[in-house]
């Protein structure tokens, strides 16, 4: 394995003394003790491929599900082999920022048809070369409603409870005053939304769906948030905007979402794409950097960063973010799956794994798993349950199905273009010998 760690003993010895460390243990002090690996149990002295057999073997151990009804934030979609295909030529495998134009037109160009794929998917102006994922993006656009006379930023209670997390962990560590704003049938409470508006209030913060799945009334709360001066953010998932108003349509300012289902695998959580896309006012407060496109000395077409993370150059007090580092191989896989779906395509996906959660709705109904939540809703819905919902899980982990979420007793049911009927008859069936 030596040939893997360019490193000497002694250069990390040093490397550690620099950073005040003893050890690359105390580089893991935040993690908790059970969640670390002390090791894979594997003699020494054995060879490369008998080491590979014993890795596979122990990798063999995870649950593979042959059927997933869990969404919450992460999906699964099919993806086209010519996403994989493209992306994984060598040539764009470089973490690499393009800064020199000349020798760097390739990746330059798919960030600039990610951006504008991205724009079209949302109805807005601009979008930047992407985050890290749709977390950070949500957490980065609080910042960017921000100015001197307004510090105060409110969020609705319904979001996905990671995304909140981070945008509270964002806020502390720039002194930023976080309200949140009611919730009534698991729908954001517009009449709390008034009260807690005040000339302070910098934005507001939604998702449509919502964590519950949920369409949420945005175009009203923009209304409310233009009329009181403030700004309003949404946050998307990007399928459901081949079937939905975009937020452009609907006049929100900001936004952003998790790219994750545009051709990314769930790949045990990562790495994520984090998009957002605002209105031309807004531009100069994006996070990162835009590719804008030109034309050289000689009239033909090229590409440039229009806009470079200012962070990294000059004016650092005047840097409203610290992304700087260049995530466009996921970018660029979110590009080549839009252009390979096509818009009919990608309606076809948003129209089917709508379809499959209301047909998965109803077959649960007729088991006893009634919808809690009145209202629209996309592919996520929440139901209660008629056994303890960490019994169900368990039980239909031994059958290969992921479940739907454990949400405080009550279950988050999640269809795909891939929950077709068979695979939601077969969940039903496997529920039914679980009753």
């Amino acid at each position: 394995m030596g040939r893997y760690i360019p490193e000497t003993v002694k250069e990390q010895e040093e490397m550690l003394k620099e950073i005040g460390l003893k050890s690359t243990d105390d580089l893991y002090s935040m993690v908790p003790e059970a969640a670390r690996l002390k090791d894979l149990d594997i003699p020494s002295g054995k060879s490369e491929y008998e080491v590979f057999k014993d890795m596979k073997a122990l990798a063999d151990k995870n649950t593979v599900y042959s059927s997933i009804f869990r969404g919450a934030g992460v999906y699964q979609h099919y993806i086209p082999s010519i996403v994989k295909t493209i992306t994984s030529k060598e040539e764009f495998l470089t973490a690499y920022t393009p800064y020199q134009a000349e020798i760097s037109q390739g990746v330059l160009q798919s960030i600039f048809e990610y951006q504008t794929q991205i724009c079209e998917l949302t109805g807005l102006d601009v979008s930047n070369a992407s985050v890290y994922d749709g977390a950070v993006a949500a957490a980065e656009a609080v910042f960017m409603t921000l100015d001197r006379n307004r510090n105060e930023f409110l969020v609705t209670e319904t979001i996905n409870p990671e995304v909140l997390t981070v945008i509270k962990t964002y806020c502390e560590s720039r002194d930023v005053r976080l309200t949140m704003v009611n919730s009534k049938d698991h729908k954001t409470d517009i009449e709390d939304l008034k009260k807690k508006i005040n000339e302070k209030t910098a934005g507001f913060y939604v998702e449509s769906p919502n964590f519950y799945g949920l369409i949420e009334d945005v175009e009203d709360m923009a209304v409310i948030m233009h009329e009181n001066k403030a700004l309003i953010v949404e946050g998307c998932n990007p399928i459901s905007l081949a079937l939905y108003k975009t937020p452009g349509e609907m006049g929100v300012d900001i936004a952003v979402g998790e790219g994750q289902q545009l051709g990314l695998p769930m790949a045990f959580g990562g790495p994520y794409l984090g998009f957002m896309t605002c209105r031309k006012e807004l531009m100069r407060k994006l996070p990162g950097r835009i590719v804008g496109e030109t034309t050289d000395h000689e009239g033909r077409r090229a590409c440039v960063l229009t806009l470079q993370a200012r962070e990294q150059h000059i004016r650092r007090e005047k840097a409203s973010s610290n992304i700087c580092s260049n995530e466009a191989l996921c970018a660029m896989t979110a590009s080549v799956y839009l252009a390979a779906m096509g818009p009919e395509g990608l309606r076809n996906v948003a129209l089917s794994s709508y379809n499959n959660a209301h047909y998965l709705e109803e077959e649960l109904a007729k088991i006893g798993f009634k919808r809690t939540d009145k209202g629209e809703y996309y592919n996520e819905f929440l139901t209660d349950s008629p056994v303890d919902a960490s019994v169900l899980e368990n039980k239909l982990t031994e059958k290969g199905v992921l479940s739907g979420l454990n949400v405080e007793g009550k279950i988050l049911w999640c269809a795909t273009e891939l929950n077709g009927k068979d695979k939601i008859d077969e969940l039903i069936n496997a529920i039914k010998e679980v009753l």
